[in-house]
C-alpha cells in the first residue's frame, strides 16, 4: 500500500509535467490513421468499433503542420532538446499540444485520477489569473457559475420534453379507442370535459367522443361494434410498435431498452460514444411515445432518465469545462439522472436519492446540491406544463381517510415477501429470455419479435378492461379509495340499508362485496397473471422500455386483492381478537388502496433493490406521507427476500448480461487471492509488452503497437532491469508518432524514441530523436505482487482506475486491468469469465 499512497501523492506533480494530456481533438483526421477514432467536441453521435481499426505506419512524407486551434493548455513551456544534427526542430508535445492526446477511444474506461488532476490544474490556473485583471476575475466568476447555469438548462429542457412525452402518450393511447369530434388533438378526458351531457356515473361517455365502431359503422353497441373496436385496437397497437422499432433500428440503435444499465456503466467511467448523442435523444423521445401508446407492458420512467442524460450531455458541449473533462461531465450526468426521475414521477427529492443510491458511481457533495437544483427546475417546468391536467405535480395523488393500524403490518410484510419473490423470479426469467434472444435466431429479427409481442399483448389485453387501460391509469384506479358516488367496478359493494352510514370525509364504512366487486376481482386476478408473464418477454426488446410502471402495476394488483380480502375479513369478523378494539361494526377500518400502494412499492423494490429512494419516490408520487412506515416495512422485506435468491437487481443483471466492465460498488470481494494471481502475463503466457525509456526506434515502437491490442504500455529502464519508469497509453503514443512524422523534420522509422528527461548523445549521422516523455504517466498506480486482491479491488473502485501495475522490489512483473478483476470475480463465482466483453 505504500506504493499506492506514494503514487497518489506524486500523481498531481506528474500531471503538471504531462500537461498536454488535457487537449481534445478539434476535428483532426490523418490519412495514415483512417481507422483510428479521434473524438471531436461534438462527435458523440458517432459509433466506432476501434477493434477493427487498420493502422498504416508506412507514411514518412512530411505534410504541412496542422492548423488546429488549441483552446486549452496545461503545464508550462519547456525548452525542446536539440541533438546538434542540423536545423531540425524537435517538436515537444508539451510546448506544442497534440490534438487527441489525453482523450479516449470508444468502449474504453476513463482515467478518473488524470481527469480530476486536469480539472484541479485548470481551476488553479483560473484562480491565479483572476488576481491579475478584472477580465480574468469575471472569467473566474463565470466559470464558477457555469455549473449552475448548465443545471438550469438541463432542468428546463428535460422538463419540457417530459411534458411533451406525457401529453403525446396520453393522446395516442386514447386514439386506439376512438377520436374526439370537437378536434382530433383532444384526448378522451379533455374531450368530455367540455361536454354538458356527461353524467357522473358515466363520466367517460360523451357524444363528442366516438369509438372507431361509431365512426366506421355508426353503431356503438353489439357484437359487430365490439369486434370492430377490437380490430382497431390491435391495428393501432401494431402500427405504433412497428414505427417505434423501425425508427430505433434505422436511426438510433442505442435508443432501445431502459437505458439505466448503460447510464450506470457510463457513470462508472466507461465510454459508449453515441449513446447520449443528438440522434439518440430525438429517436428515443419519439419512439418512447409510440412504445407506451402501443399498449406494450412497459413504462416511460426508465427511458426518461436516458432522455435527461442525453440532454445533459448535449448541453455540456456549450461549456468548455465540461466538454473537455470526462469526469466533470459525469458529475452533470449524475444530476441528470436525478432530473429524469423527477420528471418521470414528479418526485424531485426521490430523484436525487435515486441517483445517489442506484445510478451514480462518483457523487460528491457539490453534485448533490446541483442535482437538487436541477430536479427542482425540472419539476417546476413540468408543473407549469401540467401534463396530467390535475394541477398537481404527483402522478397518482391519493386521499386516504383512515389511518393504518399496527395489526396491518402483518399483511404489509406479506406484500413485501410477495414483492421479493416476484422480483427474484422476474430477474431470473427475464435474463434467461434475454440470453435466449442473444444466442438464438430470435435476436436477428427484432422487428418481428416486437410485432408478435405487440399483437399478443393487444389480443389478450383488450377483453379485460384492467389490461386494456394504460399502466398509469391502472395504477391510479387501484390506488383509488372508494367514495359514496364512485362508479368504478372496484367499488361495487352492496349498498348499506342506511345511506347515511358513512365515515368521515365522505368515506364509506366497510361493506360486503357485491357482484360488481367479485367481477372486478376475477378480472384483476387474470390481469395479474397476464402482467407477470408478458412483462418478462417485453423488457429488453428493441424499443424504449421502462420497468417502473409494469412492476408497480403487478404489485398494485396483488395489493388491491389482499386489501379487499382484509376488508371483507374485518367486516365479517369484527368481533374477533384481531379486529376487536380498533375495528367496530360500521367503521371504515381497512383501505384497499393503501394495500395497492404498499404492494406497488414492494414489487418495484424486489425488482430494482431500491430502498430509501423508493420510499421517498412513493410518498412523493402519492402524497401519502402518513404511510411511510408501511412503505418502509414492505420495501425492506422485499429487498431481504429478493437478496436471498441473488444480490443483483435487474439493472446489474443486464449489465452483466451485456458484458459491460462495471465494478459493482455494493459487491464484496470475499476471496483470499493476491495480485500475482490475477495479473497478466500468467504462467506460460508471452512476456509483458513494454517500452524502454531509450534505445527503441520509431519503427520498433510501431511494430510493437501494431502486433498487440493493449490499450497501454509500461515504460522500463531497460529490458534487462525491468525497473518501472512510467506508463504510456496506446492512443497517446499513436497520435504523437503520427503528428511527429508530419510536423517534425527528419523523423523516420530509424529515429530513436526517448522517454528520458535529457536527450542522449547520438552519432552525428543519426536522425533526430522523438521525445515523448511528456505523454508518459510518471506516477502510475502500482501494487506489490503480494497485495491482497480485496485491497486492490477497493483501490480500483474508489479511484476509478483503468489499470494498475504489479511490481516486486521495484521490478515490473505484470499489469492488472479492470477487465482482469471482473474476469477473476466471474471465475470465482463459477460464471463464464469471457462474458466480460469490453476493456
Amino acid at each position: 500500500m505504500s506504493n499506492f499512497w506514494t503514487s497518489l501523492r506524486g500523481n498531481h506533480a506528474a500531471d503538471r509535467e504531462r500537461g498536454s494530456e488535457g487537449m481534445e481533438n478539434p476535428g483532426y483526421c490523418s490519412g495514415s490513421f483512417d481507422g483510428l477514432h479521434h473524438p471531436s467536441d461534438d462527435d458523440d453521435d458517432e459509433m466506432v468499433d476501434i477493434a477493427g481499426a487498420t493502422l498504416d505506419f508506412s507514411t514518412t512524407d512530411d505534410v504541412p503542420p496542422l492548423s488546429s486551434v488549441y483552446e486549452e493548455s496545461n503545464g508550462t513551456s519547456r525548452t525542446a532538446g536539440m541533438n546538434g544534427n542540423g536545423p531540425s526542430r524537435l517538436v515537444d508535445p508539451l510546448e506544442d499540444p497534440l490534438p487527441g492526446v489525453g482523450t479516449y477511444e470508444d468502449f474504453n474506461t476513463i482515467d478518473w485520477v488524470r481527469e480530476k488532476s486536469k480539472d484541479r490544474d485548470r481551476h488553479r490556473e483560473i484562480t491565479n489569473k483572476s488576481r491579475q485583471s478584472t477580465v480574468a476575475l469575471l472569467h473566474s466568476i463565470s466559470d464558477a457559475f457555469s455549473g449552475w447555469l448548465l443545471m438550469l438548462l438541463v432542468g428546463l429542457m428535460s422538463g419540457a420534453l417530459a411534458g411533451g412525452i406525457d401529453i403525446s402518450a396520453h393522446w395516442m393511447t386514447d386514439v386506439k379507442g376512438g377520436l374526439c369530434l370537437r378536434g382530433f388533438w383532444f384526448n378522451h378526458e379533455h374531450c368530455c370535459w367540455l361536454s354538458n351531457e356527461t353524467t357522473f356515473q358515466e363520466r367517460d361517455r360523451c357524444p363528442q367522443w366516438q369509438s372507431w365502431a361509431e365512426l366506421i359503422t355508426g353503431k356503438s353497441e353489439g357484437p359487430f361494434a365490439y369486434i370492430m373496436n377490437y380490430l382497431m385496437y390491435i391495428f393501432w397497437a401494431l402500427m405504433f410498435s412497428f414505427l417505434a422499432v423501425i425508427l430505433v433500428r434505422a436511426f438510433a440503435p442505442y435508443a432501445c431498452g431502459s437505458g439505466i444499465p448503460e447510464i450506470k456503466t457510463i457513470l462508472s467511467g466507461f465510454i459508449i460514444r453515441g449513446y447520449l448523442g443528438k440522434w439518440t435523444l430525438i429517436i428515443k423521445t419519439i419512439t418512447l411515445v409510440l412504445a407506451v401508446s402501443s399498449g406494450l407492458s412497459l413504462g416511460k420512467e426508465g427511458p426518461l432518465v436516458h432522455v435527461a442524460c442525453c440532454c445533459a450531455n448535449i448541453l455540456c458541449h456549450l461549456f468548455t469545462k465540461y466538454r473537455k473533462n470526462e469526469a466533470k461531465r459525469r458529475e452533470v450526468l449524475s444530476a441528470a439522472a436525478a432530473v429524469g426521475v423527477s420528471v418521470a414521477f414528479g418526485a424531485p427529492i426521490g430523484g436525487v436519492l435515486f441517483s445517489l443510491e442506484e445510478v451514480s458511481y462518483y457523487f460528491p457533495l457539490k453534485t448533490l446540491w446541483r442535482s437538487f437544483f436541477a430536479a427542482l427546475v425540472a419539476a417546476f417546468t413540468l408543473r407549469s406544463i401540467n401534463p396530467f391536467g390535475n394541477s398537481r405535480l404527483v402522478l397518482f395523488y391519493v386521499e386516504f381517510h383512515t389511518p393504518w393500524h399496527l395489526v396491518e403490518l402483518a399483511p404489509f410484510i406479506l406484500l413485501g415477501i410477495f414483492g421479493g419473490l416476484w422480483g427474484a423470479l422476474f430477474i431470473k426469467a427475464n435474463i434467461a429470455w434475454c440470453r435466449l434472444r442473444k444466442t438464438t435466431c430470435l435476436g436477428r429479427y427484432p422487428v418481428i419479435e416486437v410485432l408478435v409481442v405487440a399483437a399478443l399483448t393487444a389480443l389478450l389485453a383488450y377483453p379485460n378492461s384492467y389490461t386494456r387501460m394504460s399502466g398509469s391509469e391502472l395504477i391510479s384506479e387501484l390506488f383509488n379509495d372508494c367514495s359514496l358516488l364512485d362508479s368504478s367496478q372496484l367499488c361495487g359493494y352492496k349498498q348499506p340499508a342506511n345511506t347515511s352510514d358513512t365515515g368521515v370525509d365522505n368515506s364509506l364504512a366497510d361493506r360486503p362485496a357485491g357482484p360488481g366487486l367479485y367481477t372486478a376481482l376475477w378480472q384483476l386476478a387474470l390481469a395479474l397473471v397476464f402482467k407477470m408473464m408478458i412483462t418478462v418477454i417485453t423488457f429488453g426488446m428493441k424499443v424504449p422500455s421502462g420497468l417502473f410502471i409494469p412492476s408497480m402495476a403487478v404489485g398494485a394488483i396483488a395489493g388491491r386483492l389482499l386489501g379487499v380480502g382484509m376488508e371483507q375479513l374485518a367486516y365479517y369478523n369484527h368481533d374477533s381478537v384481531i379486529f376487536k378494539g380498533w375495528c367496530s361494526q360500521g367503521a371504515d377500518c381497512i383501505t384497499p388502496g393503501l394495500y395497492a400502494m404498499v404492494g406497488a412499492a414492494a414489487c418495484l423494490g424486489g425488482v430494482t433493490r431500491m430502498t430509501v429512494s423508493l420510499v421517498v419516490i412513493m410518498f412523493e408520487l402519492t402524497g401519502g406521507l402518513e404511510y411511510i412506515v408501511p412503505l418502509m416495512a414492505a420495501t425492506m422485506t422485499s429487498k431481504w427476500v429478493a437478496d436471498a435468491f441473488g444480490r443483483e437487481g435487474i439493472y446489474e443483471a443486464h449489465i452483466r448480461l451485456n458484458g459491460y466492465p462495471f465494478l459493482e460498488p455494493k459487491e464484496e470481494f470475499e476471496h483470499s487471492s493476491l495480485a500475482v494471481d490475477v495479473m497478466r502475463p500468467r504462467r506460460m503466457d508471452p512476456a509483458l509488452a513494454v517500452l524502454t525509456q531509450e534505445g527503441m526506434t520509431v519503427g520498433e515502437v510501431e511494430s510493437l503497437v501494431e502486433s498487440t491490442h493493449f490499450s497501454g504500455f509500461p515504460v522500463v529502464v531497460s529490458s534487462e532491469s525491468q525497473r518501472l519508469v512510467g506508463f504510456v497509453l496506446r492512443r497517446d503514443l499513436l497520435i504523437s508518432i503520427d503528428n511527429a512524422r508530419k510536423r517534425q523534420d527528419g523523423i523516420v522509422s530509424a529515429s530513436q524514441v526517448v522517454f528520458t528527461e535529457h536527450t542522449p548523445l547520438l552519432p552525428p549521422d543519426a536522425p533526430p530523436p522523438l521525445r515523448l516523455r511528456c505523454i508518459m504517466d510518471l506516477s502510475p498506480f502500482t501494487v506489490t505482487d503480494h497485495t491482497p486482491m480485496d485491497i486492490t479491488v477497493d483501490i480500483f473502485r474508489k479511484l476509478g482506475l483503468r489499470q494498475c501495475l504489479v511490481t516486486h522490489n521495484g521490478r515490473l512483473l505484470g499489469i492488472i486491468t479492470k477487465k482482469d478483476i471482473l474476469k477473476h470475480m466471474a471465475q470465482m463465482a463459477n460464471r463464464d469469465p469471457d462474458s466480460i466483453l469490453f476493456n
